[in-house]
């Protein structure tokens, strides 16, 4: 409803903390916090299958009361969002092909961890709708933009701006004629790259071979088939680095470190005077109240493929692993991610208060370097890009 969606809106649910979500629900009966999180009517912790048809029930109750209102014919969304810092993303909102996922056209550069995919797609198996997109990005089209500019000309269905200063628009694309047009522009793109949503695209895939296998009529066109997704165009994709703290110096002194840095990288003690790396293959490192640039060396590059040259990679394989003994940086919890936007004054603080040993931080990957490693078939590793738009829950929703 257009004067309920502001309050329906909502970040993703682990983003919150007890509190927040709390205040928020408690003052909010309209949020999609209470559809996520049955069991704040009860005052209770529920988990499992429990949970998950807890959560439907809350989504038909939201349908029967009028909240949520079906579209009557097929359509595409037109979304747009300007953030705090007045950057512009705009793309559309549709259903991606589980078929195109399956074949590699919808390009991956995360790994998935499969018990986290499973228990999604039991999620979405009892709930039976997904209520958060996977962002897709695809290379500038003209056609597209065309579309795009032209439908923003009109008055949105839906406007709102949330705390967070961020602005979002949505148009409804339902014209046969236009619906078309936007399934002939994206035929005639190569590949679709995903930017962020790996494991909700991976459970997707899941839950469509799950549902063909049990039905007998499968015809390819059933919603399981498919899966929301909000696809930008490159230009429009923002990425941030993240940015990365370590407890300990894993039973080294500092001086025994920065020898065994020494090997790989040019080392410079840039002293109190915070400092940002200026280009890539350069790290800032915060050890024991100074700032120091480690610049690797060119003897210590090896180029065996697009991932070996992303600085992600090359801090974990030169320092992380070999000399800090991060084996698994996915679950060793000796390592935290810190978000590109979390400034290094951030970091400082954080090793400062003696949370962390030594903080480390790098520029950004580019999208080309995202396209490469996704073309190559090789992975990222964990929490390389900080993806930017950041999408709210409950806006659009596709029912399987």
């Amino acid at each position: 409803m257009r004067d309920k969606v502001a309050l329906i809106a909502s970040r993703p649910y682990q983003t919150y903390s007890k509190t927040e979500r709390d205040a928020r629900m408690k003052s909010n009966p309209f949020s999609f916090l209470h559809i996520v999180n049955p069991g704040y009517r009860y005052q209770q912790k529920i988990s499992g299958e429990a949970r998950y048809k807890l959560v439907r029930n809350r989504y038909e109750e939201f349908k029967e009361e009028g909240i949520f209102i079906r579209d009557e014919k097929p359509c595409f969304y037109v979304y747009k969002i300007v953030n705090r810092e007045k950057k512009v993303f705009h793309g559309i909102v549709a259903a991606a092909s589980i078929e195109d996922y399956e074949n590699d056209i919808i390009k991956k550069h995360e790994d998935t961890l499969h018990k986290r995919e499973v228990v999604f797609k039991e999620y979405l198996k009892t709930v039976g709708f997904n209520a958060e997109p996977g962002l897709l990005t695809y290379p500038d089209n003209d056609l597209l933009a065309a579309i795009i500019k032209n439908k923003m000309m009109e008055r949105a269905e839906y406007e709102f701006t949330t705390t967070y200063r961020d602005t979002h628009y949505l148009w409804k694309i339902d014209e046969e004629k236009a619906v078309q047009e936007i399934i002939t522009a994206f035929s005639g793109i190569e590949k679709l790259y995903i930017a962020d949503g790996h494991h909700r695209s991976a459970s997707s895939y899941l839950l469509a071979q799950d549902l063909k296998s049990s039905n007998t009529k499968h015809t390819g066109k059933e919603p399981y088939n498919f899966f929301m997704a909000y696809l930008i165009p490159e230009s429009d994709l923002k990425i941030g680095e993240f940015n990365r703290v370590v407890r300990d110096l894993n039973g080294l002194s500092k001086e025994a470190f920065l020898v065994k840095l020494d090997t790989d990288f040019r080392i410079e003690n840039r002293g109190q005077k915070l400092f940002k790396p200026e280009k890539k293959h350069q790290f800032s490192m915060y050890l024991e109240g100074d700032f120091y640039s480690l610049t690797l060396r060119e003897s210590a590059f090896k180029s065996e493929n697009s991932l070996s040259g992303l600085d992600a990679q090359i801090l974990l394989k030169t320092i992380l692993e070999p000399i800090l003994g991060i084996q698994d940086p996915r679950r060793d919890d000796r390592i935290a991610y810190i978000p590109g936007h979390q400034d290094m004054v951030y970091i400082k603080d954080l090793v400062d208060s003696n949370k962390f040993k030594v903080g480390f931080s790098m520029l950004p990957a580019t999208v080309e370097e995202l396209k490469q490693i996704a073309d190559e078939g090789l992975t990222m590793p964990p929490k390389s890009t900080y993806i930017e738009p950041k999408l709210r829950n409950g806006i659009v929703i596709y029912e399987f």
